[in-house]
């Protein structure tokens, strides 16, 4: 722990003595809270984007949505509807909205009434209808177009100012799963429409509009978001009079910050600084178990990873275990699926490719490369919860592949060119990873190896196998939760089969705050929460 200690001590040296870092701001002068985050939002729109960084920048402060999970037991509870119906043959979904509900006011948006059925209209229907106004100014909704949510959608019906309906045209079990993501928040019919009147309908997703407990105040990409308390909130008075975004990709500069208490809130630090974080006694160490996954993708698209037996030679070439103790410290569970052993869907039986360089070979051999190849493994620059340091991990791969003859050479752009790059298929196998948004399966599967998935972009193997699909279909038809299980855990085995992708670990989300600072919540299914927070001065 001393020699840990000694070598953060020496790089905060090296960051207050090039980096020029700042004092911390005076609390008389910021009645607030500054969250330092690893990255900048790539929108402020959550339909348009799927990354993690995005959504810990956007959704929790800005926007809510009809329903929301019950982080304690994964099921659902009123949001901005407070009861829903569903009928008998599962096609209708009825939601009695809310009648409290007030939209952000701003500098450029004065709302001229509540929450109506129109603004969940309008922001389905930007989705569903390629010739809603809106819809290509979106340019792609990442996770409703993986999950093809568009296709089973027969109509959306206003039926009174508080009265909204789903028609669906067939049943769909985990269709209230999906109004429970972030992706699903609701926006300001009024305000896209003046927007139009302007002809500015790109301020949509730029200068957003809400009903969350802040309301938006200006952005400095790559700097910082700054935030105002919404002073009507309809669930309760907000505490904060600011939320500051203070945007550091450097985890040294973060840490530091963190110490001189110019940044709060730290929501990833590196797992080798928690002994150093938590015998400091004016901070708190908080941990979440996650529902999440890292794993190692396979383009499927380029050769030779179109290949299955070449896929899993790879994936037995891996030491998953070195991978836990050196990039997880052992805060993590080796992964025995894509699905987290706390989902009700686990299938606890299934073998993943062991450690196994000579069973490697014979595969490559089989596969037609008995002297390797060259590769690339793309690596986030970014840490995540479910993956803290990519480089690290494709680091230790390379190494562990070269036993087996494979010549990998590791890639990494800035994020956002990162994740453009990654949509355009330009990788040969990418280091990523997912953190589940509800509770439902389906939610790990669809999103991340669809054929739908694989044509939106959001499928980092590229993966479109018929079987698997079809087996998705089937779960989805089900409401009995036991049918359902038996369809997903032969979709699980079908993964194993085919190896579009390696699954590593399931990881713990660490959070570290100021001890003045209370009531920051950490989702277990993503995301992170200050309409509650406070700060002591």
């Amino acid at each position: 722990m001393k020699r840990i200690s000694r070598a953060i001590t020496y790089s905060l040296l090296l960051c207050f003595t090039l980096a020029g870092c700042k004092r911390p701001p005076n609390n008389d002068e910021f009645a607030g809270i500054v969250y330092c985050a690893e990255g900048s939002p790539e929108t402020f729109n959550p339909q348009l984007d799927t990354s993690g960084t995005t959504m810990d920048a956007i959704s929790q402060h800005l926007y809510d949505r009809l329903i929301d999970i019950n982080p304690s037991n994964g099921g659902y509870l009123p949001a901005l509807a407070k009861s829903w119906h569903i009928s008998t043959d599962g096609l209708v979904y009825s939601f009695e909205l809310r009648d409290d509900v007030d939209f952000h006011h701003t500098d450029y948006f004065a709302p001229t009434r509540r929450l109506h059925a129109d603004d969940v209209k309008f922001t389905f229907e930007r989705i569903l209808n390629a010739q809603h106004p809106y819809h290509r100014q979106g340019k792609g909704y990442p996770y409703f177009d993986s999950i093809g949510w568009q296709a089973n959608i027969a109509a959306i019906k206003v039926t009174a100012a508080n009265r909204i309906e789903f028609h669906l045209l067939n049943p769909d079990s985990a269709f209230l799963s999906s109004l429970a993501t972030d992706f699903a928040a609701i926006l300001s019919a009024e305000y896209a429409m003046q927007l139009i009147a302007k002809q500015t309908p790109d301020l949509l997703d730029n200068m957003p509009i809400g009903t969350g407990p802040f309301k938006f105040r200006s952005y400095q990409k790559d700097m910082l978001i700054r935030y105002t308390k919404h002073p009507t909130y309809w669930r309760h008075a907000v505490m904060l009079e600011q939320l500051v975004i203070d945007i550091t990709p450097n985890n040294t500069k973060r840490l530091a910050k963190l110490l001189t208490h110019e940044c709060d809130v730290v929501s990833m630090p590196q797992l080798n600084e928690l002994p150093l974080l938590k015998s400091r006694t004016d901070l708190a160490v908080d941990t979440q178990t996650s529902m999440n996954v890292s794993f190692w993708a396979f383009n499927t698209d380029k050769a030779p990873f179109n290949n299955v037996l070449v896929r899993q030679a790879l994936s037995h070439a891996v030491n998953r275990d070195d991978i836990i103790r050196a990039v997880y410290s052992s805060e993590a569970d080796l992964a025995g699926s894509l699905l987290p052993p706390n989902s009700w869907a686990f299938y606890h039986d299934q073998t993943m490719p062991s450690f196994d360089i000579q069973k490697a070979k014979q595969l490559l051999r089989e596969a037609g490369y008995p002297n390797g190849f060259r590769m690339d493994i793309w690596a986030m620059p970014v840490q995540r919860a479910y993956n803290p340091n990519a480089q690290k991990m494709a680091e230790l791969i390379q190494a562990n592949l070269s036993a087996i003859g494979v010549r990998a050479r590791i890639v990494t752009y800035e994020w956002n060119t990162f994740r453009q790059k990654l949509r355009q298929q330009e990788h040969d196998s990418v280091l990523i990873g997912w953190s589940a948004d509800t509770a439902d399966p389906d939610n790990f599967f669809r999103p991340l190896l669809s054929c739908e998935a694989a044509r939106s972009g959001s499928n980092r193997a590229n993966w479109c196998d018929e079987e698997f699909d079809a087996l998705l279909s089937l779960a989805s038809l089900e409401a009995d939760p036991a049918k359902r299980r038996h369809y997903y855990l032969q979709s699980q085995q079908r993964i194993v089969q085919q190896m579009p992708l390696l699954p590593i670990a399931h990881s713990k989300r660490f959070l570290v705050r100021n001890k003045a600072v209370s009531g920051v919540h950490v989702n277990p299914f993503g995301g992170i929460s200050f309409a509650e927070a406070r700060k002591n001065h």
